[in-house]
């Protein structure tokens, strides 16, 4: 048995198909000045080749995919046309004399090499479409050719060491099963592509090339996250059981996934959903998102040579405020920094960089970035619903100087008699325990609060998330990360404001009803775990909820907090 990386869920029973491409073979060898040109030529031919080729796979994707992953192969085309990487390229073969796939690979590794230094997993699964774009770059100078998929004419699970954006896109999914690679997380494209589809996938599978075989009769449980080669008959009575059980429950929770997210005895919360792009929103609508609850801006500043202009920040904002039609919007400013840098910034090296120049940091220090953004939001905010909200708060002085920035932007654009909203709503991130230990001042400054509980849990119980020594001593239901986000709930009421929660936890249904329980009163998650929270809080008891939030939070240890909510859940 296999597992891996659950990134699409369902059940596929069917053969194996492995996919073995033909390699890529790059000697490292330097050209005679003479043939400079004639490699400059070849890089240019290589490059239009390959931007009309993801012309047509974008072409065919947005047909295929209603618009909904479009946007990853215009992305790529914009990779391939940036002037800083072709001047990169161009400098490679000129000044080192390197072929011009010697001169593409050596990119492609610097890239891959600093996209590895970060821990965010969304940005670290980017690698896959920087491998893609290079592979497809680099079969086009040597003459390679790429997959054809077009010869599967029967069902199958595919397996493969990894599978790009531009193969998926290109796949006949009449007989497509499912699929399984040793590399990707749940975030990469590839993730996100299988769930738009709605088949199983299973990625991040190490060594399944390897232990699975052609024509093997495999089981991919994308519910329980195990693969299963050859199995005999009591197993496949067994998982098919579990297959009945799961379209069964996804049928119930489609019936409730656009009715109000509100207990039995009527108390209604409100279920958000975090997106990082423009896209996302066609899955938040789908899940039955009421409004945005965290939308990551700072995926707009990454995959480029130069910070994005106000007009390219705003065009972005409008699109999605229109998109959700007068739903609210919280737009997070700039959240980079920590495992998040981004080369044309010319970040310091750091020793303890989560601790250090990030966020709302970077934004004081470089009021141009941060007005620019301000401008780009508050122009938004006549075509729908916009909050603004600051990352990585500590002090009062830092909501005070922000509120000074945000003045000044108002008074610039009334008089140049632009429209926008007057009355915004400004929040914070609730995600380090100083915030949360003078959260009573800073309340007062702001209109909402959002915990962040992936930070607040890092930094309240000093466990670097991304860490795998320590990972077991990372965990929210540590009473003491409890305690802060009741201390932060309580504090927002007492002042008449509400909190938000944007972090894993969010969506999390273990602590659904505790949650709930300790008052929250938005929930903002990743739109597939919307319909199970969902079902969760109908039904239950607010009455109850806060009995058991009043229990788990007289508990002196963790496991003691997840008996009693395993208990009442049971």
């Amino acid at each position: 048995m296999i597992s891996g990386i659950l990134a699409s869920p369902g059940i596929a029973f069917g053969k194996a198909l492995l996919l073995q491409e033909e390699p890529i073979i790059i000697y490292k060898k330097k050209i005679l000045p003479i043939n400079i040109h004639k490699e400059i030529n070849k890089f240019y031919h290589a490059k239009n080749q390959t931007i009309q080729q993801l012309e047509k796979i974008k072409n065919k994707s947005n047909n295929f995919f209603k618009n909904q992953e479009e946007n990853i192969f215009t992305s790529h085309i914009m990779i391939l046309e940036d002037k800083e990487l072709e001047k990169e390229i161009i400098s490679s073969i000129t000044e080192n004399l390197n072929t011009a796939e010697n001169a593409v690979e050596l990119m492609i590794s610097e890239q891959i090499k600093n996209l590895n230094n970060i821990k965010d997993e969304y940005l670290k699964n980017r690698i896959i479409d920087i491998r893609d774009i290079g592979n497809r770059l680099l079969k086009n100078i040597l003459n390679i050719h790429t997959m054809n998929f077009k010869i599967i004419k029967e069902k199958v699970i595919l397996i493969a060491r990894d599978l790009t954006p531009s193969e998926i896109a290109q796949m006949n999914f009449k007989y497509i099963l499912g699929f399984i690679t040793e590399l990707g997380g749940s975030t990469a494209h590839t993730a996100i592509m299988a769930r738009s589809l709605e088949i199983p996938a299973i990625v991040g599978a190490t060594n399944s090339t390897n232990q699975i075989k052609n024509n093997d009769f495999i089981i991919l449980d994308g519910i329980n996250n195990k693969i299963i080669i050859n199995p005999n008959q009591e197993t496949i009575k067994k998982i098919q059981k579990i297959q009945i059980e799961y379209y069964f429950q996804k049928k119930q929770l489609n019936k409730i996934r656009n009715l109000p997210s509100i207990t039995i005895d009527n108390h209604e919360v409100e279920i958000s959903a975090n997106i990082g792009n423009i896209n996302d929103i066609t899955n938040a609508k789908k899940y039955g998102a009421k409004s945005i609850g965290l939308y990551r801006t700072e995926f707009l500043f990454m995959e480029r040579s130069q910070l994005p202009s106000e007009e390219e920040q705003f065009l972005a904002y409008k699109e999605v405020a229109q998109k959700m039609h007068n739903k609210p919007v919280t737009i997070r400013t700039m959240d980079i920094g920590g495992d998040k840098e981004i080369p044309y910034m010319n970040f310091p090296k750091e020793e303890n960089p989560f601790l250090g120049w990030r966020a709302i940091r970077i934004s004081l220090d470089k009021k141009e970035i941060l007005h620019t953004q301000l401008k780009a939001i508050l122009r938004a905010s006549q075509f729908g619903k916009l909050r603004i909200l600051f990352p990585m708060i500590i002090s009062l002085e830092e909501i005070q100087s922000l509120k000074k920035e945000i003045q000044k932007i108002k008074i610039e654009l009334n008089q140049k008699k632009i429209i926008f909203d007057t009355n915004i709503p400004i929040g914070i991130m609730i995600e380090t325990p100083a915030a949360a230990i003078i959260a009573k001042f800073l309340i007062q400054e702001v209109d909402f609060f959002s915990i962040g509980t992936n930070d607040l849990t890092q930094y309240t119980l000093a466990v670097d998330r991304g860490n795998d020594v320590i990972s077991k001593l990372y965990n929210p239901f540590s009473p003491s990360v409890l305690y802060l986000i009741q201390k932060i709930i309580n504090v927002s009421h007492q002042y008449g404001k509400w909190t938000g929660m944007c972090g894993e936890l969010a969506g999390n249904e273990q602590a659904t009803i505790l949650l709930l329980g300790m008052g929250l009163d938005e929930f903002s998650m990743n739109p597939a775990f919307i319909p199970k929270i969902k079902n969760i809080i109908r039904k239950v008891k607010l009455h109850d909820a806060k009995k058991l939030a009043k229990k788990v939070l007289q508990q002196s240890t963790i496991q003691n907090v997840t008996k009693l909510i395993n208990n009442f859940m049971t």
